[in-house]
């Protein structure tokens, strides 16, 4: 029985750190920025220059 009790108690202070957590995440804005870094392979590739290719040689 004292494992049991044990186990809630382990049990809630995890909830309760991770709800903590969550709203120290929230209040600081941090799950904007992995938004960001979500949508950042879908950026456009049309500003960057294309390679130029080498001179052709005169042999």
């Amino acid at each position: 029985m004292n494992v049991l009790v044990l186990q809630v108690f382990v049990s809630l202070m995890l909830v309760a750190s991770s709800v903590l957590l969550f709203a120290y995440s929230v209040r600081h804005r941090d799950h904007e920025h992995a938004d960001r870094l979500s949508l950042f392979p879908l950026e456009d590739d049309s500003a960057r220059p294309a390679p130029s290719e080498p001179p052709p040689s005169k042999e």
